[in-house]
């Protein structure tokens, strides 16, 4: 397994925030993989099949979507580092966002 989805929740909007670019890289900083958003603010797999154990980073642009609706926001981009513990195990990071905040936990 060692799979990776994430889920971004617009709360200003109270919606799924489509159209969000994302990427995934490794600790070095060498990408892995990227998608977009959904209509359901969903990226249901992004990077390799298989995560071995180690530290990632998903950088979600945050400028690019709230520019796209005309928003003005203050965080440019995202980033939400974190640890694959057990390379066998599903990963789920959401991201809740507004354009003055933002909020993140493992999912399920």
């Amino acid at each position: 397994m060692g799979t990776l989805s994430t889920h971004v929740l617009d709360t200003t909007l109270g919606a799924p925030a489509a159209g969000l670019a994302i990427s995934l890289a490794a600790a070095d900083g060498s990408p892995l993989g990227s998608g977009v958003t959904d209509a359901d603010g969903r990226v249901g797999s992004i990077g390799p099949t298989r995560l071995a154990a180690g530290d990632y980073t998903l950088t979600f642009d945050t400028g690019g979507y709230f520019a796209a609706s005309g928003v003005t926001g203050f965080y440019p981009s995202v980033a939400i580092t974190f640890t694959v513990a057990d390379a066998d195990a599903h990963y789920h990071v959401p991201l809740l966002l507004n354009p003055y905040g933002y909020s993140t936990y493992r999912g399920s």
